[in-house]
Formats: structure tokens, C-alpha cells, sequence
């Protein structure tokens, strides 16, 4: 499950989950092109970064602390020999962090070499490890990456592929989209759900596999597809082209709306949508269901942008004389690690990376729309800024609903405890944060823009109902973890 780590040092909203690719070429070396996609999906973490190829003879491993620029060099990349391999940055979800549980988890066993990169987090590891434990595996991480690649290496010692991984997969419990390596064979897996994305590209002389079709534009590429919920891909070793198998199929899915209001690229494609027009959908929304007509409109930088447009596009259209202005200034050289050892200091890490243009406000009533609030501690700041520049009036209006409960699901988000809207109504936080209104977007506001119904969503964080089976915790939909049992036999 999601850990309990301190990030009061970070000034943003909840960490994201992580970034996972994997690549089959015709014949030139994959580390670079997988070094170019982690690049385009360093957003999604920002701790650990690693790849693993295989040449046909022998696996290769390269994984370290830090930014890709930082755990990469060119004698690294010169080193990681064959034209298909996976890649992984992270953000810890489950385990340490450490380099022990950085990934992709690469192990060698009798049926050959495995390497696995996992986006998400099982809710039944701890469950499965202990298993596992009882039966010999030695484990080397905390991480649940490794209780999945010590049970698919189980099985493939007593299955063909496809039949190992559904055999893990009816086993796992939780959300993930894994690219895995089997000696030369790179193949990708999303979870039945679907919480967790990956899709399909296809560049010149191959096939990818990637959380963001961002990670493939960066390649030249063009996207293909979603991985549908609870399929398997597995890309030809030649590049030549994929197979497809559905392994396992459910009534409703459960994917994050987080992934558009926050996590993904803007430039990205989920579920055959450009995530930059689904923001600004989601800022027309917000507009329509609690606009106020101030003298400017203007984002919390970066995620909060498309909302701003979408929001000061249809307030302009009902006759609003909003205005859109980038207002907020943001210092790009101050990381999300910039750790501050004081509560004093903490308050002013939002003036070094924050800075407002007083000609935008002074005297002016504001609009200012973020993706979310957590614990509310930035927007309290932000306000406070925005009043200390001049502006007679500020107004906060946030791109989500309210969040009440954490994520099990590979967010590292507050407990109860710190999430501000989980014991206090908008009234109470408004108060909290100083402005002068607070308005949210609801969650059918959500579904109707993401054109989907809300029982194909996970909306755990928001209702406080999962669509996994947690403990101590409700569920939205019927839904059961899986009996851990060395013993059962693989159902067809």
C-alpha cells in the first residue's frame, strides 16, 4: 500500500504514481530510445530511474538513484546491449526508497531472465510475499514489484507465457500496468480495471509500450492504442509486431481520474483523448457550476493552465469579463526535493518558487484555479501571496472534487488525518485557506467530460469507496481479493 512518508517539503499537489516503457526494435540498440521515453515521462518520478535490456544471449541492467540525466551517462547507455529492453522511473508507492526497490526488478531463474516494471500498487503483496517466503523465494526489496516478479518467475517454470501471467494475474490484487522483459520478449500487461494506463506505439522499425503517448511522440512514433483493461501485449522480438490476448475481462473498469487532472502530460492521448482538452472540458465545467465573474482568471502554474483557459474561455462566451493572465511566476530550478527543515522555511519555499506580477493583481479581483487541495497549507500561501501583491479579492476554484480519503492505488497522497476536506465542509476550508470563495468541481462533472459513467471510475479518493478490495476500507462495486493459494490450479 501507499507509504506513510513525510512530504510536507513538497509544495505541490499529491506525488505521482510512476512511469513505465518498453521497447522492440528491428535491429539497432533499444537504450537510447528507452532513455529518450523515461525522459518524456520524468514527471511521473522522480527518485529512481532504470533500464534493462537483453541481447538475445544475456540481460543487461543499468538502474539508479535520481533524474535520468542524473542515473544515466553514456557509458551506461553504451552498455546496455540488444534492441529490446523496459524502463522504469518511480515514485516510491510501496517500499523504501532506496535503490533496493528502484526498478525495473531484474532477476535471472531456471526458465531464463525476467525484468519488470510496474506502475501502480497491490493491495494482497504483503499477503503473496509471505507465501512465497514460506515456499523458498528470498526477497531482496520491500517493494510489491518483486512479489510479482517472484510469482510470474514461479510460474513460468510450469507454464508457457501467456499462461503464466494469467495465472499471476488471477493472483494479484490491486492496480498496475507492467512492461516485463522474458529473455529477448518485452511484453506489457494492464491490470482489469484498467487504474493504471499503458498504451501501444509504433515507431519506424518497431513496437512500444509506454504510459503516455508522450513517451512515443518523443520517438517519432504514432500511437496505436490503450492497452485495454486485463490484456496482454507482447511485442515480436524482430519488431515486426505484437500479439494481443485478453486474459481476463470485467463488467466495469476502474480508471483514475487523476490521470486527467493531474498526473499526465497535457500533450498526452488516454483513452483517445488529448489530456490538454479534457482539462480545458474540465475548466469550462468548473465555469458552469460555480463561476465567479472576477477581474482575472489565472492558473496555479503548471497544472492548473488548461483549467484556467477552459474556465476564462466560457466565462468570456456568457458575457463574464474575465480575463485570462498568467499571474504566477514559477522558479523551475526549485525540484520537488527541496526539502525545508523548518515550518518557516516550508512557508517560504512557496515565494522561491512561486512569484507573483503584481501589475496582474494589484487592485484587482482574482480567480485562481488549481488541480486540487490536499492539505491545504499551499492554497492557504497562495492566497496569502496574492493578497500581499494588492488583489482586492481572491477566489479559488479548484479542477477535482473535494478529496476525503488517501490512495491505495499509487498515489502518494495524504492520510485522513492531513487531507483537509475529509472532517471540514467547503465553508470550513474556504475559511481555512483566507479566500474570499472556494468552489470545486463535482465529481458527474468529472464522468461527463471523461465521457465515462462513474461506476467505470476509481473514485476512492473522492467518495471514499475503492473499486479494490482494501482493508478497513469500503468498496464501490462487488469486488473481492483473490485467496492466496500456492496450490490452485490456473482456471482457463
Amino acid at each position: 500500500m501507499a507509504t506513510g512518508r513525510d512530504d510536507s517539503h513538497h509544495i505541490s499537489g499529491p506525488t505521482e504514481k510512476c512511469g513505465v516503457v518498453g521497447v522492440a526494435l528491428g535491429g539497432r540498440d533499444a537504450a537510447r530510445p528507452l532513455y529518450y521515453s523515461l525522459y518524456a515521462l520524468q514527471h511521473r518520478g522522480q527518485e529512481s530511474a532504470g533500464i534493462v535490456t537483453h541481447d538475445g544471449f544475456q540481460q543487461h541492467s543499468h538502474v539508479e538513484m535520481g533524474l535520468v540525466g542524473d542515473a544515466f551517462g553514456a557509458d551506461d547507455l553504451d552498455g546496455l546491449n540488444g534492441s529490446a529492453g523496459i524502463g522504469h522511473v518511480r515514485y516510491p508507492t510501496a517500499g523504501d526508497v532506496s535503490k533496493s526497490c528502484a526498478q525495473p526488478f531484474a532477476v535471472s531463474f531456471k526458465s531464463g531472465s525476467l525484468g519488470l516494471a510496474h506502475n501502480g500498487n497491490l493491495v494482497n503483496a504483503d499477503e503473496l510475499r509471505d507465501e512465497l517466503e514460506n515456499v523458498g523465494h528470498a526477497f531482496t526489496s520491500t517493494g510489491d514489484t518483486e512479489v510479482i516478479a517472484h510469482d510470474l518467475a514461479r510460474n513460468l517454470l510450469e507454464e508457457d507465457l501467456v499462461r503464466a501471467v494469467k495465472r499471476t494475474m488471477e493472483r494479484v490484487h490491486g492496480s498496475y500496468a507492467l512492461t516485463i522483459m522474458h529473455d529477448e520478449t518485452v511484453l506489457g500487461v494492464r491490470d482489469p480495471e484498467g487504474n493504471r494506463p499503458l498504451c501501444i506505439g509504433e515507431v519506424d522499425d518497431g513496437y512500444v509500450l509506454a504510459s503516455e503517448s508522450a513517451a512515443i511522440d518523443t520517438l517519432d512514433g504514432d500511437l496505436v492504442r490503450d492497452v485495454r483493461p486485463g490484456e496482454l501485449v507482447v511485442l515480436k522480438p524482430d519488431g515486426s509486431g505484437f500479439d494481443s490476448y485478453q486474459l481476463v475481462e470485467l463488467d466495469n473498469t476502474a480508471h483514475c481520474f487523476f490521470e486527467h487532472v493531474y498526473f499526465a502530460r497535457p500533450d498526452s492521448v488516454m483513452n483517445d483523448e488529448l489530456v490538454y482538452e479534457v482539462r480545458r472540458g474540465l475548466g469550462q465545467k468548473l465555469w458552469e457550476e460555480g463561476g465567479v465573474d472576477t477581474d482575472v482568471v489565472m492558473p496555479v502554474p503548471d497544472s492548473g493552465r488548461a483549467f484556467a483557459s477552459g474556465y476564462a474561455e466560457a466565462a468570456q462566451e456568457d458575457g463574464a469579463g474575465v480575463e485570462f493572465a498568467e499571474g504566477l511566476m514559477k522558479n523551475r530550478y526549485v525540484g520537488r526535493t527541496f526539502i525545508m527543515p523548518t515550518q518557516d522555511e516550508r512557508e517560504r519555499a512557496v515565494r522561491l518558487k512561486l512569484n507573483p506580477i503584481k501589475s496582474t493583481v494589484e487592485g484587482k479581483s482574482v480567480t485562481l484555479i488549481d488541480d486540487s487541495i490536499v492539505r491545504g497549507t499551499t492554497s492557504t500561501q497562495l492566497v496569502q501571496l496574492l493578497r500581499d501583491a494588492g488583489a482586492a479579492e481572491v477566489h479559488m476554484r479548484i479542477g477535482a472534487p473535494p478529496i476525503v480519503a488517501p490512495c491505495y492505488m499509487g498515489i502518494n497522497m495524504a492520510t485522513r488525518e492531513e487531507l483537509i476536506a475529509s472532517d471540514k465542509s467547503v465553508e470550513d476550508v474556504r475559511e481555512t485557506i483566507d479566500a474570499d470563495s472556494l468552489g470545486y468541481l463535482s465529481i458527474d462533472a468529472i464522468a461527463e467530460v471523461l465521457n465515462k459513467s462513474r461506476s467505470d471510475l476509481c473514485l476512492g479518493c473522492v467518495t471514499g469507496e475503492y473499486p479494490y478490495d482494501i482493508d478497513d476500507e469500503a468498496t464501490d462495486r462487488d469486488v473481492t481479493r483473490p485467496a492466496v493459494d500456492a496450490g490452485a490450479p490456473l482456471s482457463d
